[in-house]
């Protein structure tokens, strides 16, 4: 046991490989980043009866012709590094996908098994895999596995100490289609006693004939043959010739191995072609859309007006405690008036609907039903010059922007990236949802009592902002962003039944707590601050009141008043608060309130000029303003750059103006 084995882990995207990962190395593991990329790596350790092993867990992916940083690291991991053994973990459900990996990694290392993982699914879905018959095509060993069980993982164990004890001297080879075949063989005699590494020569010869090659395939051939030697150019098509010989090649196995026991009730395609339809596929998403916010719309209510009631109830209990301490008033006031009540509002207010938002959300993507939306709305995004991938971080903004944002990162082209984040902002989170609804409830169907009417008409306004991330995502691609378009493979996964608990859990722990507590962070600060505002005095008025004459002016242009656009500046923290801070405006108590219906609320606000042309103009303000205090920080880590930082607050604010004036224009023309 004193010599170490390093195996790699190599696979496409969800086909098992991290639970094959953890099942052979429990918890002896380590993560960190690869050398100069944010990608991250993972490695394990166990050992056999023979040897000591070194798991190296590398990133995902379809092919190793690299388009991605992902790829990137696993081609170069695998042809650099030289691992002792390659093990390619296979979905047995679809082989005949993942065997072009097979084939590429074949090419280039020798020692390599196969692992044909999730049989227990393929069982359940009436396909058979001939392990025996796909060891003899590909000739090297096959072993079948479900990940969770631990007999296939030690007979996988003892496969790679056979392995170990007795490594493969040859290669596999692929024959292309003569006009290349003949260029890799001569090239390949003409380098095979001049390479560095123990590398194959006819894999070396394909990447020089390459005309741009994007490796450190240099490295592996002597200085001296670099510098004789003019290496010769291809004048055919190499890419496509070696991709085609490849995709027809694993065809062929998988036609030879892969049986269905009988004809069965295809469910899985049967619903794509209805939910990824040209016809169908955008009106059920949409129809997806507004069932989520009728749900969220009905099941918030009641829990938001306990919680809100729960909090005033602490209130009273605080202020008898500072009583008996003897605080002085100004403490008092400060502290429960304006930071405690500020707090209050966000939670009441907030954490409710992402409860009941954020499970549902988390459903769907568990269900397999959001890469589906991304290939729904791929199109139009192309036609933006955009990445289809963009479609699911808008998805992520709808719960918070700043987590989508972060989910920017999915998308493996920096423009590209750079245009998700900006246009982020655009459609509407869960901060600015109970401003939107309590307006459309208010003044566009009051009186209907129909959470359905309400929750057609914010799917309407959330089709505004994505029809707006569109618009302003073709013009950002067109000057400041401009560049070429980049592929990207997009998996559509089976679709699976939800794990219910699992997804409960991780939507209330890893995003409505998480968004929930770091909106707390931002709000307490805030809510001293306006309390501040609201009880310093300058003359007879307080430094609220002023701000708000000073911004009237200008705020009328936009159909607004100077003390809702002060409440959508003073808001910057935390979106939910825009709302109290326009009632604490208007009703000058210096402290934050709740008015205890929306039909108290609708008068006030009436009885200082509201319309619903008014409201109209909030809720357009509310959709298009800047970027809250969380997504700002959150894009200038992302970015890691001022001047897109400052550009994804000046780009919404100007669309939120222009949005306005020209709404207000029209209906003064009306």
């Amino acid at each position: 046991m004193s010599r170490n084995i390093t195996v790699a882990l190599a696979g496409n995207p969800n086909v098992g490989k991290s639970t094959i990962f953890n099942a052979l190395t429990g918890m002896k593991q380590h993560t960190g980043n690869w050398a100069g990329k944010t990608v991250e790596n993972a490695k394990g350790y166990t050992k056999s009866q023979k040897f000591h092993y070194t798991f190296v867990d590398i990133p995902g992916t379809y092919s190793l012709l690299a388009h991605s940083p992902e790829e990137e690291v696993a081609r170069d991991y695998l042809c650099l590094e030289h691992p002792d053994i390659v093990v390619v973990v296979c979905d047995a459900t679809c082989i005949e996908r993942n065997l072009n990996l097979v084939l590429q990694t074949m090419e280039i290392c020798k020692n390599v098994v196969v692992c044909v993982n999730l049989l227990d699914q393929a069982r359940k879905k009436k396909i058979i895999v001939d392990l025996k018959a796909l060891q003899k095509m590909l000739k090297v060993p096959v072993i079948g596995t479900v990940g969770h069980n631990k007999k296939s993982i030690l007979k996988l164990l003892n496969t790679l100490d056979k392995v170990a004890e007795n490594p493969k001297k040859d290669y596999l080879k692929i024959n292309y289609p003569f006009p290349l075949e003949n260029a890799v063989n001569n090239l390949a005699k003409e380098i095979e006693h001049n390479l560095v590494k123990d590398a194959n020569p006819r894999w070396v010869a394909l990447k020089l004939l390459e005309t741009n090659p994007q490796h450190q395939i240099n490295t592996l051939l002597k200085p001296q043959f670099l510098e004789t030697q003019t290496l010769p150019t291809c004048d055919f098509d190499l890419h496509t010739l070696v991709t085609t010989s490849i995709i027809s090649k694993a065809e062929k196995i998988a036609k030879y191995c892969v049986k269905t026991l009988q004809k069965r009730h295809n469910l899985d395609r049967k619903l794509d072609n209805i939910l990824t339809s040209k016809t169908f596929g955008i009106p059920v998403m949409l129809l997806f859309l507004g069932l989520i916010f009728w749900i969220t719309i009905s099941g918030a209510n009641y829990p938001s007006q306990l919680l809100s009631q729960f909090f005033s109830y602490l209130e009273t209990k605080l202020t008898a405690l500072f009583l008996y301490l003897q605080a002085p008033d100004w403490l008092h006031n400060c502290l429960i008036n304006g930071v405690w009540r500020t707090l209050s509002w966000v939670v009441s207010v907030m954490l409710p609907p992402m409860a009941i938002f954020f499970p549902l959300f988390t459903l769907l993507e568990d269900l397999g039903y959001l890469p589906r939306i991304a290939f729904n709305l791929d199109r139009p995004f192309k036609k933006c010059n955009a990445c289809g991938k963009q479609a699911l971080t808008m998805c992520m903004g709808f719960g918070c922007n700043a987590v989508g944002v972060t989910g920017c990162r999915i998308i493996d082209s920096k423009r590209e990236r750079l245009l998700a984040i900006l246009t982020n902002n655009l459609v509407p989170c869960n901060g600015r949802f109970p401003t939107i609804l309590t307006l459309i409830s208010m003044f566009l169907v009051f009186g209907t009592a129909s959470d359905l009417l309400s929750a057609l008409l914010l799917t309407t306004v959330i089709l505004l902002g994505i029809s707006a991330t569109f618009i302003v995502t073709k013009l950002l691609s067109t000057t400041v962003l401009k560049g070429e378009q980049s592929s990207y493979t997009l998996e559509l996964p089976p679709y699976r039944k939800p794990q219910f608990t699992k997804v409960i859990i991780r939507s209330v722990f890893d995003r409505t707590l998480f968004v929930l507590g770091r909106s707390i962070a931002v709000a307490a600060p805030v809510g001293l601050i306006i309390w501040c505002m609201a009880n310093i005095y300058i003359g007879e008025s307080s430094l609220l009141h002023q701000a708000a004459e000073i911004l009237d002016p200008f705020a009328r242009l936009l159909g607004l008043d100077g003390v809702i656009l002060l409440a959508f500046i003073l808001g910057s923290p935390a979106n939910e608060i825009v709302l109290p801070i326009i009632i604490m405006g208007y009703m000058n108590t210096g402290k934050l309130v709740e008015t205890g219906s929306l039909s108290s609320l609708r008068e006030l606000l009436i009885a200082n000029g509201w319309t619903a042309n008014t409201a109209i103009s909030v809720i357009l303000f509310s959709l298009f303003h800047w970027p809250c205090a969380t997504t700002i920080m959150t894009i200038k880590k992302e970015t890691g750059s001022i001047k897109w930082t400052a550009l994804s607050v000046i780009l919404p604010t100007i669309l939120s103006i222009s949005v306005c004036i020209l709404f207000n224009f029209i209906v003064n023309l009306i």
